[in-house]
């Protein structure tokens, strides 16, 4: 296994298995990352437009939920890059 296949196996197990309106809100937090909101307002942002799949966050998990939405924005630039 070569290493970008390692690093995509890997990818795999730290974001897990979600399903397509999870996907659609982690979408939606990166949308607004990506346009310079903070993760608690991007959060905020998505929980209005997809209230089923809305993340409560407090002090106790904001980091967490913070990291967790940093790797998932590192990962989707590092595929782009993987695919050019």
């Amino acid at each position: 296994m070569d290493l970008i296949d390692q690093y995509l196996s890997q990818s795999k197990e730290i974001i897990g298995e979600r399903s397509e309106n999870e996907i659609r809100y982690d979408n939606e937090v990166l949308k607004w990352m990506r346009k310079g909101k903070k993760v608690k307002n991007a959060i905020l942002k998505a929980n209005k437009k997809y209230p089923k799949e809305a993340l409560k966050v407090d002090r106790s998990n904001m980091n967490d939920v913070a990291e967790h939405y940093s790797y998932l924005l590192e990962h989707e630039n590092i595929v782009k890059n993987l695919k050019r």
